[in-house]
């Protein structure tokens, strides 16, 4: 998987779905070289514990939202969009856009100025794009992009289907000015937050950038990796080295060495330069699980014979629209 079923056993954080993170994608606007594409997903449609489908509610109402961008190396962030839901008249939901710039962009806690308000979430098929300024936005069910051999559940045997070919995810989506970005080389990551108390304080419920590095590296500390930030992440190396050791029979000095370059947990993004995992951005149909593989087992197993989804778009939302109308 990507980070679809983040917590313990394949378990979703703190038991919600609407929590859960997947994946993040951040590439140029095809034929814009002055906008960018941010996309967060999260929500898987399976639970793969239950064996059943998971809530039809998109996106938690007490919950975050965020991708955070680091634009200086130190993996704190500098600049941070926010997303917050909210249930809408005659049923359905809707979506507040804020960015966070400065020292706000790293703290917890809903702030920022509102750069779209009353986004409608989408349930079906079509999907509702919102243009506000120079931004367009886009939340709702969409047709998961990942794509990985069923066999990653089973130890990596491989059976020759791709476990997310008919699954869905709920996605949002924003494309940026690049000029909202700032320059050259920045560092990504997305989180999902959680407020009992109607908002006064959050929880990290998850967080991650890189796929597939949660489920798989963090071995015990996968509790603690999901409630932590990129800036602490030279901690779990040694938890990462122990995965890797397992996985991919690597020597005790290698296996810290390649955690190393795991770490911290950043997909690094020049919106000046052509996206291609893991070198520069993601797009939706990189294969990021062949290099993940690639990467955990030393290079023994290079593949797992599984494409890019057909029913990705060539315009904005880029999602295929969801399997499942009947939500």
């Amino acid at each position: 998987m990507s980070h679809h079923y983040s917590g313990p056993h394949f378990a979703f954080p703190r038991g919600d779905a609407r929590l859960d993170y997947t994946d993040l994608f951040a590439f140029p606007k095809p034929g814009d070289a002055s906008k960018s594409t941010l996309i967060l997903d999260v929500h898987p449609s399976f639970d793969v514990i239950k064996s059943g489908p998971t809530t039809p509610e998109p996106f938690a109402p007490d919950g975050l939202y965020e991708i955070k961008i680091d634009t200086d190396g130190d993996a704190i962030a500098n600049i941070a969009y926010q997303i917050r839901f909210a249930s809408a008249q005659g049923g359905g939901q809707t979506a507040t856009v804020r960015r966070l710039e400065g020292a706000q962009a790293a703290t917890t806690g809903e702030a920022g100025d509102v750069v779209v308000k009353g986004a409608p979430v989408s349930m079906g098929r079509e999907a509702k794009v919102t243009t506000a300024g120079d931004y367009r936005f886009f939340a709702g069910w969409r047709s998961d992009p990942f794509f990985f051999d069923a066999g990653a559940f089973d130890n990596f045997k491989f059976v020759g289907k791709d476990f997310f070919g008919d699954k869905d995810i709920c996605s949002i989506a924003l494309e940026v000015p690049n000029a909202a970005l700032g320059k050259g080389l920045m560092g990504l990551y997305a989180r999902t937050l959680i407020s009992t108390d109607g908002g006064r304080s959050w929880v990290q419920g998850e967080r991650g950038a890189r796929p597939s590095q949660t489920p798989f590296l963090t071995g015990e500390q996968n509790e603690a990796y999901r409630a932590a930030e990129p800036k602490d992440d030279a901690r779990f190396v040694g938890a990462f080295a122990h995965s890797l050791e397992h996985l991919g029979g690597f020597a005790p000095a290698e296996a810290r060495r390649v955690a190393g370059t795991l770490l911290p947990d950043l997909i690094y993004y020049d919106s000046s330069r052509p996206a291609a995992f893991p070198q520069n951005g993601r797009k939706p149909s990189d294969d990021a699980a062949d290099t993940f593989l690639t990467i955990i087992t030393d290079g023994k197993l290079k593949g797992d014979g599984i494409g890019a989804h057909g029913d990705l778009l060539s315009e904005f939302p880029y999602l295929g629209p969801p399997h499942n109308t009947s939500r």
